[in-house]
C-alpha cells in the first residue's frame, strides 16, 4: 500500500515532509551530510570539468575512501552527479556535476554560509547550556 506522499513523489509531484513515508525524509537524509556537502562544493568548484576519485579525496579532508565512494554512489544515483570510468589498468573514475546537482549547490551554498556566519553564536549557546548542566 502507498501512501500519499509516496504515491505524489512518484509522479513528480511535489512530496510532503511531514508525511512520514514520504521519500522526501530520505533524500533530506542523504543531501544533507557533511560529506554530501562537501563532494558537491568540490564538483561545483571545478564544473564544468570532471574531477577523478583520487583528487576528490584530497580536497575533502579527513573523507575515508569509503565514505566519499559512498557518497558519490548515492549522488550518482540520485542523478547528481555523473560517473565516467576509463577502462585503463587501474580504472581512471571521473565525476562531475549535472544540472540537478548544480541546483543543489545553490541550496547547499546557502546552508554553508549560514552555517559559517552563525557558527559562533551556535557555540555560545551550547557553552551556555553545557554550564547550565554543570551547575545545575
Amino acid at each position: 500500500m502507498t501512501t500519499r506522499g509516496a504515491r505524489a513523489a512518484g509522479r513528480g509531484v511535489r512530496g510532503d515532509l511531514f508525511d512520514p513515508d514520504c521519500p522526501t525524509r530520505q533524500l533530506l537524509d542523504r543531501i544533507g551530510t557533511k560529506w554530501t556537502s562537501m563532494a558537491v562544493k568540490t564538483l561545483a568548484d571545478a564544473a564544468p570539468d570532471e574531477v577523478r576519485f583520487a583528487e576528490l579525496r584530497r580536497r575533502m579532508p579527513d573523507v575515508s575512501q569509503k565514505m566519499l565512494s559512498v557518497t558519490l554512489r548515492s549522488l550518482t544515483r540520485d542523478g547528481l552527479v555523473s560517473r565516467r570510468v576509463e577502462p585503463t589498468v587501474p580504472p581512471r573514475v571521473f565525476y562531475r556535476l549535472t544540472a540537478l546537482g548544480l541546483s543543489l549547490e545553490a541550496a547547499l551554498a546557502g546552508l554553508r554560509t549560514w552555517a559559517e556566519e552563525h557558527m559562533a553564536e551556535i557555540d555560545r549557546a551550547n557553552e551556555a547550556v553545557d554550564q547550565e548542566v554543570d551547575e545545575g
